[in-house]
């Protein structure tokens, strides 16, 4: 899974973001030539490389040709969707793009209190806030990024200047784009984030606490107008290749990053308990458990517990609330040590059996037939399981593997 990974350290505007996928490679000439697509006029776009604090970066220009009025155009949502969807970009460029000034109208309008479709969108309706977003989505796509990042986002401080005169910063719509968002204030008295920015990285992006687990391939830096002597105004993407569900190869085993959703029960029927379990391992748990527990008013009650990839979280957190009685359900990511494990075929004088082997340090730890494999086996020949465990196991070591005792690394 192709990761990028927004580091909102100064902040996020739209000509920053673009910047940084120009870093990252997007050739400048192939992002005019799908921007050509939207049929704006009016307009150039070129890059040039910058130093902020020291620090080089790519800055994206977007110089409007004339002061016409095709570049001070107060547009509404309408029409910046309409000249988006009678381009001839691919759909889900559209898509994107759109679903960006969606978010911002509905930012707008909570400022304004009006509706979204009587949103005249300002300095955002300018030709420069459009090549910003629908630039921006061209080079997600050129990229090729599975999943986009991002940072808690530096907000500046003091007042800004727009249409409506001095506000605040971050700017009300600029508030309203990161409710939800963990932001922080800086000791910079300007507008580090833009309503683009934010519209941009809240509408397609997810935020971290941190830099992902993952392997760094690239890195970018995008640089904003100015040069600010104590803050390098830039944004930094890390670009990265990482697994659906993170793991990361460590000196002795594996790391794995996992989620655990959890809630306590006791008010539920107890035939139901075992069909939630079956259900959360259907939805892509990777373990799912119970443990009695005792609650207030020393009420007997459940601990349902499962540990689940990030992919999956939403199919389990859907199984909790559609087939449990909960209210409400705890989560928390946490890491895991695990076996370098392999399944393997074993050909016993009963039939083949599948063998999990796990290995810490590039030694073998553990040996386990596959139950399912075995029931069977049982079942068929009127076996007791345990026998069929031992012939199992007899087999494997027999074709060589076993478990490696006698070490106290």
């Amino acid at each position: 899974m192709k990761t990028a990974f927004f580091e909102c350290f100064s902040g996020v505007s739209g000509d920053m973001i673009l910047g940084a996928l120009a870093d990252l490679g997007i050739d400048i000439k192939d992002l005019i030539y799908e921007l050509k697509k939207l049929n704006l006029s009016g307009y150039t776009l070129a890059s040039e490389k910058v130093n902020r604090c020291g620090i080089v970066g790519t800055k994206v220009n977007v110089r409007p040709e004339t002061e016409s009025d095709e570049n001070k155009h107060h547009r509404r949502l309408e029409d910046i969707c309409n000249i988006i969807r009678k381009s001839s970009l691919n759909d889900d460029i559209k898509d994107a793009s759109i679903s960006v000034f969606q978010r911002l109208a509905i930012a707008e309008a909570t400022v304004h209190n009006s509706e979204i479709n009587e949103v005249h969108f300002h300095e955002v309706g300018a030709v420069d806030a459009i090549i910003d977003i629908v630039g921006s989505v061209v080079g997600f796509k050129k990229l090729g990024f599975d999943n986009i990042l991002f940072s808690p986002i530096a907000t500046g401080s003091g007042y800004t200047q727009c249409e409506h005169g001095t506000l605040p910063v971050p700017a009300p719509a600029t508030a309203n784009l990161l409710v939800g968002i963990n932001l922080y204030s800086t000791n910079v008295k300007r507008e580090l984030t833009t309503p683009t920015g934010a519209a941009i990285l809240t509408t397609l992006g997810k935020q971290v606490d941190y830099l992902p687990d993952f392997r760094v391939t690239k890195i970018g830096y995008g640089a904003g107008s100015y040069d600010n002597p104590d803050l390098p105004n830039l944004l930094r993407i890390f670009v990265g290749n990482t697994k659906a569900e993170t793991i990361s190869n460590e000196v002795n085993g594996l790391r794995d990053e996992v989620w655990v959703v959890e809630t306590n029960i006791d008010d539920m029927p107890g035939e139901l308990f075992g069909y939630i379990i079956d259900k959360l391992f259907e939805a892509g748990a990777v373990d799912a458990y119970m443990t009695p527990i005792q609650m207030k008013k020393n009420r007997p009650s459940m601990l349902i517990s499962a540990i689940t990839y990030e992919d999956k979280l939403p199919d389990v957190e859907y199984v909790f609330f559609n087939q449990s009685t909960t209210l409400g359900v705890r989560r928390h990511k946490v890491f895991r040590k695990i076996l370098d494990r392999k399944t393997i075929s074993v050909e016993t004088t009963i039939g083949n059996v599948r063998v999990k082997i796990g290995s810490f340090n590039g030694k073998i730890r553990n040996i386990a037939p596959e139950y399912e494999d075995c029931k069977q086996i049982a079942e068929e020949k009127c076996l007791s399981l345990k026998s069929v465990y031992n012939e199992v196991m007899k087999s494997t070591i027999n074709n060589g593997i076993e478990i490696e005792y006698g070490s106290c690394e």
